[in-house]
């Protein structure tokens, strides 16, 4: 892709994104772009992700998880830039 600068992204998804395999959606979405991270579910219902990867792939993921998979429906997308960090894979954790 033409950007390759490194960005992470901390996401906090409002909707009817739990229990839908939206988490496993995400997953598999990042994974596809071979972006880092993790994914969880919070008790208010809304769903965590921070990604991390060049940011060509990035502005892909953050497109994917705005239409959200086949039984979500996706209200708002909160994004919030954090400071790239070291790690490998990416996973639900929650």
């Amino acid at each position: 892709m033409g950007d390759g600068r490194m960005v992470r992204y901390r996401l906090l998804v409002a909707g009817m994104v739990q229990g839908v395999g939206f988490r496993y959606y995400v997953n598999y979405t990042a994974r596809l772009l071979q972006l880092t991270g993790w994914v969880r579910n919070l008790e208010d219902g809304e769903v965590e992700i921070e990604v991390q990867g060049p940011a060509g792939e990035v502005d892909q993921f953050l497109a994917a998880v705005r239409q959200g998979n086949r039984y979500a429906q996706v209200d708002e997308v909160r994004v919030k830039r954090l400071e790239p960090v070291l790690e490998h894979g990416f996973e639900v954790v929650g």
